[in-house]
């Protein structure tokens, strides 16, 4: 029997409505003795998936309210779950989240609403690490992501990729049954082809991470360039308000300052790095290598020259740019024309002139072409799981040309272990707990 357990779903505050969620064997029975219905049937008799008014009895106090009753299996936990839907101040919340305490319920911990989810099959591991990410997801991106992996698209391909892996080490015990038929020369071939296929599903897995990354964590992108050529300019001028101070004085940006923006739904952290110069100012010397570190690092830097300055171009930092994404900008054309031909483009930080063509080009260089949103590879611990999963695939390809069969299926049963921490078979409980620990409690 699940005890119930009982938390506030909604962010703490003010608000028009909190909604308190309780899940277990008995929520039902439990909020019967603590909600008074203007319909004429008592709440045990509740009709699933319809929201009925009446009074809450909170600790101390009766609010006026609703409550919708979910009735298992079909319940985001797989469980019997009760929301009451009270006004949204926070007295008024923690009063009747106090009252399903009093009648047994208990609190529920982090994430423990989603964890019951998966632990009563509702959802995979991955679909529940995708609900973490579309509620902290800072861009629209992340959100689309996210809920592509809520939606169970990247545990479908990898339990087609185990389900196959399950076939091959089933048909391999068949050849042991049968050693007179000999068959091993055949069954090594058809398991060769399988893992020949698992590895290029594998491969093409891993190759959307460094797409993901970026759509998780955002596009780190370095202004660069030498001193005094509008980098701080440029950066206000794309955060859309002051961050920067601005002077004309060189050495200004002492610091690396930094904002976020999103172009096209995806988030770039942008850094105005201090200008790259031999400096005699302590202060400005670590700024100078802090931008170093932040250039070395970034995704896309944008190197920007100054119209008015013949000079201001650093060949020494442009060659240290050489194999990165790099955009090339001749800034200030407000007060001279551009006369860099090698620029990718010319702009004004003053006027706003060519700000937008640049988001374009940084969204080009970030992520190519401009296609539907696919499942891309965004946890770490996924892309961790697959590069074993490939190890062991290399692995077992390399014995089929000179091992036994009972040796090819350890490292085929390996592949397999690793694909299931993604989707939850093979995870550990250590594994399981880290990852419900950073939700919400009412999650």
């Amino acid at each position: 029997m699940q005890e119930n357990v009982s938390a506030i779903a909604t962010p703490h505050g003010k608000g028009g409505v909190a909604i308190i969620r309780i899940s277990g064997e008995t929520a039902l029975e439990l909020a019967s003795k603590m909600f008074r219905p203007n319909a004429k049937i008592p709440v045990v008799d509740f009709q699933p998936y319809r929201m009925y008014t009446g009074e809450i009895e909170a600790e101390g106090f009766t609010d006026y309210g609703m409550c919708v009753y979910f009735k298992a299996p079909h319940s985001y936990t797989g469980e019997d779950v009760v929301e009451f839907h009270c006004h949204g101040g926070e007295s008024i919340a923690r009063g009747v989240l106090k009252r399903t305490y009093a009648l047994g319920a208990r609190p529920a911990t982090r994430g423990e609403f989603t964890k019951r989810a998966f632990l009563n099959g509702k959802l995979s591991l991955a679909s529940a690490e995708g609900v973490a990410d579309m509620i902290n997801g800072e861009s629209e991106a992340e959100v689309k992501a996210g809920y592509m992996l809520y939606s169970e698209k990247l545990t479908e391909r990898v339990k087609a990729l185990q389900s196959a892996l399950t076939t091959a080490l089933a048909e391999i015990d068949v050849s042991f049954d049968y050693p007179e038929e000999d068959l091993e020369e055949v069954q090594t071939a058809q398991t060769q082809a399988v893992l020949e296929e698992t590895e290029k599903e594998i491969l093409s897995l891993l190759s959307g991470y460094a797409t993901g990354r970026k759509i998780k964590s955002g596009v780190t992108v370095a202004l660069c360039g030498k001193p005094n050529t509008g980098k701080s300019s440029l950066l206000n001028r794309l955060l859309g308000y002051d961050k920067a101070i601005v002077s004309s004085i060189a050495g200004t940006t002492r610091d690396a300052v930094e904002g976020t923006i999103e172009i096209e739904g995806r988030k770039f952290n942008l850094y105005d790095t201090a200008g790259v110069r031999e400096s005699g100012d302590e202060i400005e010397s670590i700024g100078i290598q802090m931008a170093e570190r932040i250039i070395q690092s970034a995704d896309v830097a944008v190197y920007v020259v100054d119209a008015t300055d013949e000079d201001s171009e650093d060949l020494d930092l442009l060659s240290r740019l050489e194999g990165k994404p790099l955009i090339k900008i001749v800034n200030k054309i407000d007060l001279a024309s551009g006369t860099n031909q090698s620029a990718d483009l010319e702009i004004s930080a003053m006027t706003g002139e060519g700000i937008e063509r640049l988001k374009t080009l940084l969204y080009e260089k970030s992520f190519g072409d401009r296609g539907e949103d696919a499942a891309f590879l965004i946890e770490e611990r996924h892309y961790d799981a697959l590069r074993r999963a490939k190890d062991s695939v290399t692995k077992a390809l390399n014995a089929c040309r000179s091992e036994s069969l009972d040796l090819i299926a350890v490292d085929v049963k390996e592949c397999w272990d690793a694909l299931g921490e993604i989707t939850g078979e093979t995870a550990t409980e250590r594994i399981i707990e880290e990852i419900f620990s950073k939700f919400c409690v009412g999650k």
